[in-house]
């Protein structure tokens, strides 16, 4: 039996899909939303982590880094799975660096997904092929993770000191942060790097 462990923060989308990858006689699925991964992976100990990357939630301090070093990198930790879209290569970038293990377009078919977990429960590698330019754009991104975390917290509206904290870091560290951001995007200010950074999909 598969054990899956389903992330998502849209509770009918997770409900739904869970339930339909849940019709196979050799998978068994739980599912969560970002804020409770890493305590109902511990508790479920799934073989496989299929992980919505276009949640915000997905690139702030409990998404899939937390996830990735909390849990898969464990021994016989599950593997990650990530679902995303080929026109956001920020969040293809974020798996990446995550060490996923599979990579499925959500304009993929039910099939393709179930296909998909059992190959990353056996330990194989698997990667949509309409993911391949999301990939190469994703190479293209001139922000590092950390500045890539920052960013993502500030487009949900959070303060300097509010990231500060959620990160950990000083609010100094912060704003050095949001000035190399805004330097590397060629943005006039916080809200313009913003802008550009969601225009490119990279958050």
């Amino acid at each position: 039996m598969i054990r899956v462990l389903l992330v998502h923060d849209t509770y009918l989308l997770r409900t739904a899909l869970a339930a339909l990858v849940g019709r196979e006689t050799d998978i068994e699925v739980s599912s969560t939303a970002w804020n409770g991964a890493a305590g109902k992976a511990r508790a479920v100990r799934p073989h496989v982590c299929v992980v919505d990357m276009d949640s915000a939630e997905a690139g702030g301090p409990r998404g899939v880094r937390s996830l990735s070093e909390d849990c898969c990198e464990e021994e016989g930790g599950p593997s990650l799975l990530a679902l995303a879209t080929a026109g956001r290569p920020g969040p293809l970038r974020r798996a990446f660096e995550a060490r996923a293990l599979g990579y499925v377009s959500k304009n993929a078919s039910p099939g393709r997904l179930i296909e998909s977990i059992r190959r990353v429960a056996k330990g194989e590698r698997c990667i949509d092929e309409s993911l391949g330019f999301g990939f190469l754009q994703a190479a293209e991104i001139p922000l590092t993770p950390r500045e890539l975390g920052v960013l993502t917290l500030a487009a949900e509206g959070a303060s300097i000191s509010e990231i500060a904290c959620s990160l950990h870091l000083s609010q100094g560290t912060v704003r050095n942060y949001m000035a190399a951001i805004t330097r590397k995007t060629g943005a006039r200010n916080r809200v313009d790097a913003i802008r550009i950074s969601r225009g490119a999909g990279w958050l």
